[in-house]
């Protein structure tokens, strides 16, 4: 099965795939709330509060108390969605996710918006690198990245559904729908979805780098080396089945992540073939380091984040089996 082709006339942000989501399942479910830290134009809650502003609630920038509020209507059995960018989500609110959220496992979805370098001209300090990796780390989390807008539909409506704390990873440019056929997506908790079978390295991607993924499996394809493209937006739990097949498959790894490669998806799937089935593997991603201000292509030229560069890692991912 070669690298898909992706249409990219139709594009639409995974931040106006939520808003839009969030509104439906409004009309559907009387328990669901919402709750923003006076960025509803920005994350797109806005939808949400047009149609049931009983049900929504701006805390002001005040996102310790989103988070917390947001327990309460848990714990007297509301559904609450709570948004913020993703760097005060999880930065500037996480002793709140922790002892609040993850100790009491409470029922709470924290959907952060503008995540990663992708966020573009605001800068080093609303670019979040880490999320993925302290929000995994608390017990209890469940942690999802939508690679597009209909699995941001699939996956909101899994959190809605899921008892339990979730962590939604949402970005704020236009991207790409996926190419999935007929079948269209089949999303569940805990499993990753191969979007093309290859035999010499398996490339597993989150968000915004599945895209770069099937380019990059274009490209290697037309050097006549073929990759698996696995989207792996489960980060926790992972799909450990699905990882470990590939891998034995194909002897070689290359993950790619728009994050820091300390504690992301690299570092989830790291350990476990460290554990399980080590292969030489290669982490695309932000190599320790802050971003800067700029357009969001020019950003994820200068940090690697593009297709030549997943390409790039899989070639050398390839050349360590010999």
């Amino acid at each position: 099965m070669g690298a898909p082709v992706v249409n990219t006339k139709d594009k639409i942000a995974t931040r106006t795939a939520y808003g839009e989501t969030l509104a439906k399942l409004g009309a559907e479910r009387s328990d669901i709330v919402v709750l923003d830290a006076d960025l509803a134009c920005s994350t797109m809650t806005q939808y949400f509060a047009k149609q049931f502003p009983e049900r929504f609630f701006n805390m002001g920038i005040a996102e310790q108390n989103l988070v917390d509020t947001a327990c309460g209507f848990a714990l007297a059995g509301k559904v609450p969605f709570a948004s913020s960018f993703a760097m005060f989500a999880t930065g500037k609110a996480w002793e709140m996710v922790r002892n609040s959220v993850g100790h009491m496992n409470l029922n709470v979805k924290i959907a952060a918006t503008h995540a990663g370098i992708t966020l573009g001209e605001d800068g080093a300090t609303h670019q979040i690198l880490e999320d993925l990796a302290i929000t995994r780390v608390i017990p209890y989390m469940t942690v999802l990245v939508p690679a597009d807008a209909p699995e941001t539909e699939a996956i909101i409506r899994a959190a809605a559904e899921h008892n339990g704390p979730v962590y939604i990873r949402l970005g704020r440019p236009a991207v790409p729908v996926l190419p999935r056929g007929e079948k269209g997506v089949e999303f569940k908790i805990g499993r990753a979805e191969v979007l093309c079978e290859g035999t010499d390295v398996a490339i597993v991607a989150c968000g915004v780098m599945v895209y770069q993924a099937i380019l990059a499996a274009q490209e290697l394809e037309a050097e006549g080396i073929s990759a698996t493209v696995v989207n792996m937006s489960s980060i926790k739990p992972l799909d450990k089945e699905t990882l470990l097949r590939v891998a034995k498959a194909t002897g070689a790894v290359v993950t790619a992540e728009e994050h820091n490669v300390i504690g992301g998806l690299g570092g989830a799937v790291a350990e476990v073939l460290g554990e399980e089935y080590p292969v030489p593997m290669v982490r695309v991603g932000l190599q320790a380091v802050y971003g800067e201000s700029g357009t969001a292509d020019a950003l994820m030229k200068k940090y690697g984040l593009l297709a030549s560069d997943v390409a790039r890692a899989a070639k050398s991912a390839i050349a360590k089996k010999r």
